[in-house]
């Protein structure tokens, strides 16, 4: 078994809670930007004095309305300014805030609002408003019902004008560093969601000590900032934004990703926040733009000698004077551009819930970007292990924060301890129980270390495939690789228990009309005529041969099916981080998979239709 552990550097203070983070902010630097509203096509600072005044307004507003220490409020809404806002009020009213993802069907927002309690509910939009109607009468406990965007929330500032200072001290100072600060449902990719109790102290210590750890990202010359576009309502951007409040970073928000390269180019931030797929898509979308501008040929060269520096630069050897040459000429005609689309100023960016793949690792890393990928659930409160400015290997999720230990049991399963770990799973004890084992956090995942305690992400132990002829196969090994193609949206292998394995493949509707041009077919394709197209086929063909040449025979995949329909959220096939819900699509497409196994096993790719 082997174990890493690196002691926290900040001494813990158990009587801490969350609120403090913000009061020690705004007494270290009152006056300094924390937050950017866009205003006229730029963007209006806020400053930590300013937020801290409008947190204690609101909450003012929640403790006039009823709200009683430990109550637990819902909060529905896409990542805005107000998410964060609301956050810090429920906080310093006392109350426990139990996040509903904006995309979550009636069925969910049921299910999360009645297991937790909740009394009272903060929805955004009239459609969110809609999806909660539906279930309201089944959620007897819900009294207040706020909605952003009909000005309910300066509706309870104005009712809270009355509610003395010394409340809000009084209730804020109330939860100690092991009472819950709020209750996190997992997104249920393995089956009903389970409510995660993070404590006060989950946010404190790991904010305190992550700050120290990630200080080159969080004090960039200037002042640091961020642009959020991933969901607030998950752990790992939830983290983020209470870390940005400890460390003085500024933050913006843009929900829509339609709209995120002109926000970046306004915003230009110093660090990112995002999934693979992000980059995945700025990789793919340059590519495609230059291969439409007959530039192809150059931006191919242009990665193949980014990515041939990164790994001489990473393995501190010399570079040769051609390849030197050919850098500063691809950085002038290719890689300038990619950093001015994304604002300029970034110089880091923090990648998780997902393998990014070493290519596009060290092609950022020759952009001037480091993508510090980091590993963690909902469970360890975001990040247990994150590669580190200064302790940095592409390929891996770096070593553990200070204040976690990280150990492999002897399968492999990737064990978690320390100040990031969740108290328990909310009124159910058996699964508390069997998360555990001797104080340790069972992630499920499975895992490598390097000799200097660097974590490689290896595959999940519920979904190692066993072959007929008796092989374990990890999907993500395969998966990973091809879903790098610009074509491919999702890819799900398959083959437990049957004579091979083989593939199920969505294609990226955004993509596909543009790379449908720039291959002379037709670009406007429907998903179901693309999927039986020969070019199509051959291309995802291609991707998959060459996830197939990093595995045995045995492991590699023999079929795929193209599927003309897609995988999203609200087709129930995806989590709200864009994670596969592996179990509900294999049980979905069960048709398609049997006729896999029950046509002739060609290693041809194939289409069918769902």
């Amino acid at each position: 078994m082997q174990q890493f552990d690196v002691p926290a550097v900040v001494p813990a203070d158990p009587e801490a809670n969350a609120t403090d983070l913000l009061i020690d902010r705004v007494a270290a630097t009152p006056d300094a930007p924390l937050f950017a509203l866009p205003k006229d096509g730029g963007w209006q600072d806020v400053s930590a004095a300013e937020f801290l005044r409008q947190v204690i307004a609101l909450s003012k507003g929640l403790v006039a309305s009823g709200i009683q220490p430990g109550d637990k409020i819902g909060l529905m809404c896409k990542t805005r300014y107000e998410w964060t806002l609301i956050d810090f009020a429920t906080w310093f009213a006392g109350a426990v805030l139990v996040p509903v993802y904006e995309t979550s069907s009636p069925t969910q927002v049921h299910w999360n609002l009645s297991d937790a309690g909740a009394v009272a509910v903060i929805l955004e939009t009239a459609d969110h408003f809609t999806k909660f109607d539906e279930v309201h009468p089944e959620l007897p406990l819900i009294g207040n019902v706020w909605q952003i965007d009909l000005g309910d929330l300066d509706k309870l500032v104005a009712a809270g004008v009355d509610v003395p200072d010394a409340e809000i001290e009084r209730r804020r100072n109330l939860a100690r560093g092991d009472d819950m600060a709020t209750l996190i449902y997992t997104s249920g990719s393995t089956g009903k969601p389970k409510g995660c109790v993070l404590t006060h102290s989950n946010f404190v210590e790991l904010s305190r000590n992550a700050a120290v750890a990630l200080r080159d990202v969080l004090e960039a010359p200037g002042g640091a900032s961020t642009l959020l576009f991933i969901t607030t309502a998950h752990i790992f951007a939830r983290f983020i934004a209470v870390l940005s409040v400890h460390s003085g970073v500024k933050v913006g928000h843009q929900p829509d990703t339609r709209q995120l390269l002109p926000s970046l180019a306004s915003f230009k931030p110093t660090f990112l926040l995002a999934v693979p797929r992000v980059f995945e898509k700025v990789y793919n979308s340059a590519e495609q733009k230059a291969e439409a501008g007959g530039r192809g040929k150059i931006f191919r060269q242009a990665a193949e000698v980014a990515v041939e520096h990164s790994k001489l630069v990473e393995a501190g050897d010399r570079i040769p004077l051609g390849l030197r040459l050919r850098f500063a000429l691809f950085d002038r005609l290719v890689y300038s551009k990619l950093r001015e689309a994304m604002g300029g100023r970034v110089v880091y960016a923090v990648s998780g819930s997902a393998p990014l793949g070493a290519h596009l690792g060290h092609f950022f890393h020759s952009l001037g970007i480091k993508i510090l990928e980091g590993y963690g659930l909902t469970e360890t409160t975001a990040p247990a292990t994150v590669n580190l400015a200064t302790k940095f290997k592409i390929g891996t999720v770096g070593p553990a924060l200070p204040g976690v230990s990280v150990r492999l049991a002897d399968d492999g399963e990737i064990q978690v301890k320390g100040v990031d770990v969740f108290k328990e799973y909310w009124k159910n004890p058996e699964a508390t129980a069997a998360a555990f084992e001797d104080g340790w956090f069972k992630t499920g995942d499975l895992g490598s270390f390097d000799e200097d305690g660097f974590l490689t992400i290896t595959g999940r132990k519920k979904e190692i495939i066993v072959t007929a002829g008796g092989k374990n196969v990890s999907p993500a090994a395969l998966e990973d690789p091809i879903r790098a193609n610009p074509l491919v949206s999702q890819v799900i292998v398959v083959g437990d228990q049957k004579p091979f394995i083989a593939a199920l493949v969505t294609l990226d509707p955004e993509m596909l009309p543009v790379w449908l041009a720039n291959n002379g077919e037709d670009k406007e394709l429907t998903l179901r005529e693309a999927s039986v197209n020969p070019a199509v086929l051959a291309e995802i063909q291609r991707a998959i041969d060459v996830a197939n040449g990093t595995v045995s025979r045995a492991e590699s995949i023999r079929k795929f099916v193209v599927l003309s329909t897609e995988l999203s959220e609200s087709s129930g096939h995806l989590t709200p981080k864009m994670s596969i819900k592996r179990h509900v699509i294999l049980d979905d497409f069960s048709d398609v998979i049997d006729g896999i196994y029950n046509s002739a096993p060609a290693t041809q790719g194939t289409s069918l239709s769902h």
